[in-house]
C-alpha cells in the first residue's frame, strides 16, 4: 500500500500535489498597500495601509480582523502610521485632512482624536514611549516639522509650536513608519529631501535640537527613509536615492555615541536604497534587517557585511520582542519569517 500511495502521488503531483500534512501559512494577502506595521507588547501584530484599511492578528496570523475607516465625509483615507499601546490602537492618515483614529482595546469603534486640515498637512510616522505618552511627525508647516504629542494615552494631541523646534525646510518620507526611533525619554526623528538630519529630544518632546548627518541629501528623493536604535549608544539611519536605488555610496549611517555624531556605514559597499531598517532584538546590535523594493537584506555583524534576497514585495519590517520572528508588510500582503538564521 505504501508503494501504491507514492506511485499515485507521483502520477498526480503536477495536477494537485501531495503532502502528508498541512503547511502553516506565512503570508496573507490584503487589498492594501501597507507601509505601517507594528508588533505590540502583547505579541499582536497591527498594520495600516491604503484603502482606509487597518488590520490586526492576536494569534500569529491564524485569524485577522480588518477594519475599513472612513473620513467624516465618507471618503477613504490612506495610512502610513500605526501604533499600539496596552490600552488602544492608533492609525494616522497621511494628507489633508490628516486624521488620527483611536480604538480602545475591547471596543469595536474607532474615533478621531486629532485632525489637521491645513492644505499642506502630511504625516509620516507615529510611536509611543509608553501607554500615556506618544509622538507623531509630519512634513513641515510654517517653517518647522509637524510634531504632535499626547500625554493622556492618545485621547488628546497637542502640536509642538515652531518656537520650540529647530527650523526645517526639509520633509520626511512616509515609506515605512520608520522616521521615529524611541528609547527611554529620548526620540530621534529622521528627515529627508533637501536636507537629511536627526531631530532629537531627551525629554519626550519638551525641548529639541538637530544634528547634521553625512547621508546623501539635497535632492527631492534623497536622505533617510528610516532610523532605528539598538541601545543608548548605537543607532542606524538608512535610505538613499529613490531615483537611483543601487547607489550605495552614502545611503546608510551609524552612530555610536547616542546620536551626537554620525558616520557613513561601508560607503560603496552593501545594499543601496532601502525604506526600512531595524535591529533584531537580543542580538547585541549585530543582527540587522534592511527592507525595501530592491529586496530583503540581512547582516549578522553590525552592518559590515550583508546578504540579500531579491524581493520587491515589502516596504517595512518589525520584530517580536524576543527577536525570533520578523513581520513584513508591503504590496498587498503581510508576511512572517524567522528572524535569525
Amino acid at each position: 500500500m505504501r508503494r501504491l500511495f507514492w506511485m499515485v502521488c507521483a502520477a498526480m503531483f503536477f495536477a494537485v500535489g501531495c503532502k502528508s500534512e498541512p503547511t502553516e501559512p506565512t503570508e496573507w494577502p490584503f487589498e492594501s498597500s501597507i507601509r505601517a506595521l507594528t508588533v505590540a507588547q502583547d505579541g499582536s501584530v497591527w498594520w495600516a495601509g491604503s484603502g482606509g484599511l487597518v488590520g490586526h492578528t492576536a494569534d500569529e496570523g491564524n485569524t485577522w480582523r480588518v477594519d475599513t475607516l472612513l473620513r467624516p465625509d465618507g471618503s477613504v483615507p490612506a495610512f502610513r502610521s500605526v501604533a499600539v499601546t496596552g490600552e488602544a490602537a492608533f492609525a494616522l492618515s497621511i494628507e489633508s485632512p490628516a486624521l488620527l483614529y483611536r480604538k480602545m482595546h475591547g471596543e469595536t469603534d474607532w474615533s478621531v482624536v486629532y485632525q489637521n486640515s491645513d492644505s499642506l498637512a502630511f504625516f509620516d510616522s507615529m510611536q509611543f514611549w509608553d501607554d500615556r505618552e506618544g509622538i507623531a511627525m509630519g512634513d513641515p508647516l510654517h517653517g518647522c516639522l509637524s510634531v504632535i504629542i499626547t500625554r493622556d494615552g492618545g485621547a488628546t494631541w497637542s502640536e509642538v509650536p515652531c518656537s520650540d523646534l529647530p527650523p526645517a525646510e526639509e520633509a520626511a518620507f512616509a515609506a515605512s513608519n520608520g522616521n521615529i526611533a524611541l528609547l527611554g525619554d529620548e526620540a530621534w526623528i529622521a528627515s529627508g529631501g533637501v536636507a537629511s538630519r536627526i531631530f532629537r529630544t531627551s525629554d519626550r518632546g519638551r525641548t529639541w535640537e538637530v544634528v547634521e548627518t553625512p547621508i546623501i541629501q539635497g535632492g527631492t528623493m534623497t536622505g533617510m527613509f528610516s532610523v532605528a536604535r539598538c541601545d543608548a549608544e548605537n543607532g542606524i539611519g538608512w535610505g538613499g536615492n529613490w531615483e537611483a536605488m543601487k547607489d550605495n555610496s552614502a545611503n546608510k549611517i551609524t552612530t555610536h555615541d547616542g546620536g551626537t555624531t554620525w558616520a557613513l556605514l561601508t560607503p560603496g559597499n552593501g545594499p543601496g536604497y532601502r525604506s526600512s531598517v531595524q535591529y533584531v532584538p537580543g542580538s547585541d546590535c549585530q543582527s540587522l534587517w534592511a527592507v525595501g523594493i530592491p529586496g530583503i537584506s540581512r547582516s549578522e555583524d553590525g552592518g559590515a557585511t550583508w546578504t540579500t534576497v531579491a524581493d520587491s514585495s515589502f516596504y517595512t519590517v518589525r520584530f517580536t520582542d524576543d527577536g525570533t520572528t520578523a513581520w513584513l508588510a508591503g504590496r498587498g500582503k503581510v508576511a512572517r519569517r524567522l528572524a535569525r538564521p
